[in-house]
């Protein structure tokens, strides 16, 4: 650490990290509140996102997205079958009368209101136009249905809709005496992106790595105890157990508070995102982020018989206490590196850096806070699991949106979404966008996964005899069912933990029931080990 061992601090962290933490969101998502509407024959289009590439006088412009309508014909999904198009603006602008010139096949651009998109549509159609682009009256884009009572539809014409910046750049192009043309086209996306295989590993490896560290150190804690037994020392017993046990262990009353608590402030995020908001959260995740990537390389150099022997000398710190020379020759590099990603975060790069940042917490976090038992592992998962699913999906029918995939994405912060996530850019997507996880994701069963391998080293279990092996395999399992019903949902949020929680609870119970070792796991979480005055009693 940095400034000694502050271990309630990184309790708070905890908490604020999971806060932060949506499930796997994709990027691209629409605004829309009337899809409630019933299909019907000619109005049962999926909707779709839709790119708009433009040329001005023949010289490329600006590629804008729209959205398709539930009604007309579907649109290629290739640009190189996409014909481009004249663009021409319809008089009058709202399109709901015959136009006043008459149309050779352009592409006729038309304001949102006085009339229904289904008349609009025909009205352009009988015009001769071959497509229609709606300019919406705000930034966002509308999903466009069908009119309540209206028959069979027969339109034969795409229907796309634009923001209002979008389509009042293209007014005015036209307004010019430019001459615009476009092309129309909404490609499909991968069913699997690369991107969702790397950050699976990403998050595997980092509970892998966090795992055994934990481990480790409870094995060193447990064999300094032994041998302090064996030399007969109370005192020096009652030292290093204080001491040695620096961590943070995590109750069923906190578990639960927890949870109310991370609730109230998502909320009060929801109300009160900005692009200050933002900022603030910036700062914190870079100071978390610098202890985190402080701790891991301290601990990683100390690996090194050079580095270790410099980590063991102190100097004294105003305000700070005693600090090792390695820590403080490493502080300046971890601060270095979060304001260097600070400064560039909104760089198509910037996610190496935040993701460096991030998996370093995650560790450090998962290396001193602790689940001591399974019950209190169920109670946490188990409110966690519920906090997902309310926040992700519940919150919908208060907020007409869902409250976590909107803070988790930044809405009205003017940022690309908030920093406590992984992400890797999809690759192969030609929407482009991010395939994200929230810390909560991985940190919160991560703390069930390494107390699992912390027993099964204390217990001298084998990995196939112990549960890290299985509670690792229910994590992997469950994060991949993730990104398969994220597919399935077409990229909608899903909360991971509504598919992770159900797979590790459900193994160590079922694996604990089976050896035996169920009461163990459920009560103390370590296997016995003898009393610290046994052997120091006299013989008879």
């Amino acid at each position: 650490m940095i400034w000694g061992r502050s271990y309630s601090g990184y309790l708070l962290v905890l908490g604020w990290l999971y806060v932060y933490s949506a499930s796997l969101v994709s990027g691209g998502d629409i605004v829309h509140h009337d899809d409630s509407l019933p299909n019907r024959p000619g109005c049962n289009n999926n909707f779709v996102l839709v790119k708009v590439p433009t040329r001005v006088s023949g010289k490329e412009k600006e590629e804008y997205v729209g959205v398709g309508a539930r009604f007309g014909p579907t649109l290629e999904s290739k640009e190189k079958h996409a014909t481009l198009i004249n663009l021409a603006v319809a008089d009058p602008p709202d399109c709901c009368t015959t136009p006043k010139f008459k149309l050779t096949g352009e592409v006729i651009l038309v304001h949102r209101g006085n009339c229904s998109f289904t008349t609009k549509t025909k009205v352009a159609e009988a015009a001769g136009a071959s497509a229609i682009i709606i300019i919406n009256n705000s930034t966002d884009l509308f999903k466009m249905v069908c009119e309540k009572g209206e028959d069979v539809l027969d339109i034969n014409i795409p229907v796309v809709m634009l923001p209002l910046d979008a389509g009042s750049s293209l007014q005015k192009f036209v307004d010019a005496n430019d001459t615009v043309t476009l092309q129309l086209y909404s490609p499909k996306r991968p069913a699997v992106d690369v991107a969702e295989v790397f950050l699976w590993l990403m998050a595997v490896g980092t509970i892998l790595c966090a795992s055994y560290w934990s481990a480790w150190t409870a094995r060193e804690e447990a064999i300094e105890q032994d041998k302090l037994l064996k030399d007969g020392s109370d005192e020096l017993l009652q030292v290093s157990t204080t001491s040695s046990r620096g961590v943070v262990e995590i109750t069923v009353i906190s578990a639960i508070l927890f949870v109310v608590v991370a609730s109230c402030f998502l909320i009060m995020l929801y109300k009160l995102m900005s692009f200050w908001f933002i900022e603030v959260l910036v700062v914190l995740f870079c100071i978390g982020g610098v202890e985190g990537l402080q701790t891991c390389l301290v601990a990683l150099l100390s690996c090194f018989r050079w580095f270790r022997s410099i980590g063991e000398f102190y100097v004294k710190v105003p305000f700070l206490g005693a600090v090792s020379y390695l820590t403080l020759a490493i502080c300046p590099f971890c601060i270095v590196s979060a304001v260097i990603w600070a400064v560039y975060r909104q760089y198509s790069f910037a996610w190496i850096g935040q993701d460096i940042l991030g998996i370093s917490l995650i560790i450090t976090v998962l290396q001193i806070v602790r689940v001591p038992n399974l019950k209190v592992g169920v109670v946490l998962l188990s409110c966690a699991f519920m906090y997902d699913i309310f926040w992700v999906f519940v919150s919908k029918w208060w907020f007409r949106e869902s409250v976590m995939i909107v803070v988790a994405r930044g809405d009205k912060s003017g940022e690309d979404g908030i920093p406590m996530l992984l992400k890797i850019p999809r690759m192969f997507d030609p929407w482009g966008g991010y395939s994200i996880i929230g810390f909560g994701d991985i940190i919160l069963p991560g703390l069930l996964v390494t107390f699992a391998l912390r027993y099964d080293w204390l217990a001298n279990k084998k990995l196939k005899s112990g549960y890290f092996l299985g509670a690792m395999s229910a994590y992997g399992l469950g994060l991949l069912i993730t990104y398969i019903a994220l597919n399935l949902m077409d990229g909608h949020g899903q909360p991971a933990l509504l598919y992770i929680v159900p797979f590790i609870l459900g193994t160590l119970i079922v694996l604990g029931h089976k050896r035996g070792d169920l009461e163990t796991l459920w009560t103390t979480g370590e296997p016995e080990r003898p009393c610290p005055h046994a052997r120091l009693q006299p013989q008879s």
